[in-house]
């Protein structure tokens, strides 16, 4: 019997190494299936993180083309903005021009207007001034005196009050004196109105016999006739009996001239007043008051008016001396001045 060792047949021997190569192969396709299988992931988890990125750069794209004009239409309203506040500032400056102008203005004609109204109101006071010194007029230098008084009350200016306080005293000092009232003695419209006596005292019988006689009874044609010319016939020769002193008999054309010389006498009256004539003032007046009593019917309301003006007046004193208003024309003069100055 043989006990030597069978040799391994070459089968045997390669059956191993063969099951390690398919296992290495089953590895390696194991191994490549799973790197694919990374592979595709990975790949599909970048496209779509570069999808998300794109389309987030679009929005940032967008966003930032929204931006781009929404900083253009900033910028072009803040240009208009920037132009509007110089437009504004352009405006206002010229405005605040024109106020500081308007109100320098109105300080030229504030001032030039006091001056004007002092002006007129020495001019007014000049001559008042100028009527006491010539006529006496006291009544008309009031006036002036007053109407400055007025005026400078209108303006209510503090500046004005020293002036108003000489004018109130010339006020009160012109006041204290008796007036001669200068425009009383111009009658002479209203002695064309006064009527004659004669006139009068002819047309009352007449009128009064008319008005008392009785209503006679109706009469033929011929009694009739017969009484009109009884009645023309009588009243060609009329006797009246005279109980008092009888108005003297003036014609048409004496009483023109009675009514001219009347006025004549008024004139020559306000004359001598005017020229401090006391004497000739007083005979004037008593010359028209005797000549209207005489001549015109002193029962008319025109006639007693007349009468009642004239012993007014000749009762007025025409002597004295009326005092001037020399401290309101000084008082105007030195504001005047004063404000000349200051200019």
């Amino acid at each position: 019997m043989n006990d030597a060792p069978v040799p391994a047949t070459p089968a045997a021997a390669s059956a191993p190494p063969r099951a390690g190569v398919r296992l290495f192969a089953v590895a390696l396709v194991l191994l490549a299936l799973i790197v694919a299988a990374l592979w595709l992931d990975t790949r599909g988890r970048i496209g779509a993180t570069q999808e998300e990125l794109a389309k987030r750069l679009r929005d940032i794209e967008s966003e930032s083309r929204e931006a781009r004009t929404l900083g253009r239409q900033a910028q072009e309203g803040l240009r208009d903005a920037l132009a509007k506040i110089g437009a504004l500032e352009a405006k206002l400056a010229e405005s605040q021009n024109q106020q500081q102008a308007l109100e320098a203005l109105y300080q030229e004609l504030a001032r030039n207007r006091d001056e004007w109204q002092l002006a007129e109101i020495e001019q007014v006071l000049a001559i008042a001034q100028q009527q006491l010194q010539l006529s006496g007029n006291v009544r008309a230098a009031l006036l002036a005196l007053q109407l400055a008084e007025s005026r400078l009350s209108r303006a209510d200016r503090p500046q004005f009050l020293p002036v108003r306080r000489a004018l109130a005293r010339d006020i009160e000092r012109l006041k204290s004196l008796p007036m001669l009232d200068v425009p009383g003695l111009w009658l002479v419209a209203s002695v064309d109105a006064l009527p004659l006596a004669f006139d009068e005292r002819a047309e009352r019988p007449a009128a009064g016999k008319a008005g008392g006689a009785a209503p006679q009874p109706e009469q033929n044609v011929f009694a009739r006739l017969g009484g009109e010319v009884w009645k023309e016939l009588r009243q060609l020769v009329v006797v009246r009996r005279v109980e008092s002193q009888e108005p003297p008999l003036v014609p048409p054309q004496q009483a023109y001239f009675l009514r001219e010389n009347l006025k004549l006498r008024l004139l020559n009256a306000r004359l001598a007043l005017l020229t401090r004539n006391e004497a000739g003032y007083r005979e004037d007046l008593r010359v028209a008051l005797a000549w209207i009593q005489r001549y015109f019917d002193t029962r008319a309301k025109t006639s007693q008016g007349a009468l009642a003006q004239l012993k007014q007046l000749s009762f007025a004193s025409v002597s004295f001396e009326p005092p001037s208003i020399v401290d309101s024309l000084e008082a105007v003069r030195g504001f005047k001045s004063r404000g000349e100055r200051k200019n």
